[in-house]
């Protein structure tokens, strides 16, 4: 009877599996068949008519590339920073004799659930230079509350005799946060990594709403732009400079634009999936 439920759970969850995944594959397997012949249906598995026009009509034009750029040195930067500083503050949180603590802890809490609203921040960032700048990427992105408490949970649970030893030693906090909290913070590290890189690679809205100039925009700003211009067209009309309307349809160029800006992220997640899992277990159980 026991061996019949494990059947079960193990079919289930290769069903599960197939229609999370399938989605996936039949957006690559279009993307890589020829437009007109993806009109006529019929592909499931496979490219029937394999091309690479669309991948060429979306590459053709160095804005692109540079698009790329940005969004490369976007997500390295504001990821390292992030986690960088976020940590930093929450290492200090955990010290409960700072001035404060309890009123900033109900202050950060409050920005969770409440905003200022999108006008009052647009303002914001424009009075004090950092509209229309790289910097806008970056600064505004170094500190949040919600990974901050993932940080202090984890923090917690660190034995007080490290700190203690390295003080006896003559450390400061500065370098027992640097030497000593930082290499063994590798788990918790990695996972807020992870959320930081995912959102700074698949954020589009900051370049529509806060850039202006073609050369800082991102690549997913790029190519929702491409997608929007696309919507409802059998072709492709008004899209950026260097995309050759006559090659591909919209449709084709859509999937194209998923398939090229997915890839990265999938590509990298393998190598963080480990200390992914054993960093959320830490954060969640110990907090």
């Amino acid at each position: 009877m026991r061996r019949f439920g494990d059947l079960i759970i193990i079919v289930l969850m290769l069903v599960i599996c197939f229609l999370m995944l399938y989605p996936v594959w039949y957006t690559v397997v279009l993307s890589f068949n020829d437009s007109q012949d993806t009109m006529l249906g019929g592909i499931y598995w496979f490219p029937r008519k394999f091309t690479l026009d669309s991948f060429r009509t979306v590459f053709q034009d160095m804005s692109i590339i540079q698009a790329f750029n940005i969004t490369i040195w976007r997500t390295l930067f504001a990821t390292l920073l992030h986690v960088f500083f976020t940590s930093m503050v929450a290492f200090a949180f955990t010290k409960k004799h700072i001035m404060g603590h309890r009123y900033y802890l109900i202050l950060g809490t409050v920005t969770m659930f409440f905003s200022g609203g999108l006008i009052p921040y647009f303002i914001l960032l424009k009075s004090i230079g950092l509209y229309d700048t790289f910097l806008v990427y970056i600064i505004p992105a170094m500190f949040n509350f919600y990974n901050l408490v993932i940080f202090m949970s984890f923090f917690r649970e660190m034995p007080a005799a490290l700190e203690e030893s390295a003080k006896i030693d003559g450390a400061n906090d500065f370098v027992i946060f640097i030497r000593i909290i930082i290499p063994l913070s590798t788990p918790i590290l990695a996972t807020i990594a992870l959320f930081a890189g995912v959102y700074h690679w698949n954020d589009y809205f900051m370049g529509v709403m806060y850039i202006s100039k073609a050369s800082l925009q991102p690549i997913q700003t790029f190519l929702y732009r491409i997608i929007a211009n696309a919507s409802g067209t059998k072709t492709i009309v008004g899209m950026p400079t260097g995309v050759n309307a006559s090659m591909v349809s919209s449709q084709s160029v859509k999937l194209a634009t998923m398939v090229v800006t997915t890839a990265p992220i999938i590509c990298i997640y393998p190598f963080l999936q480990k200390y992914f899992v054993k960093g959320i277990m830490i954060g969640s159980i110990k907090g």
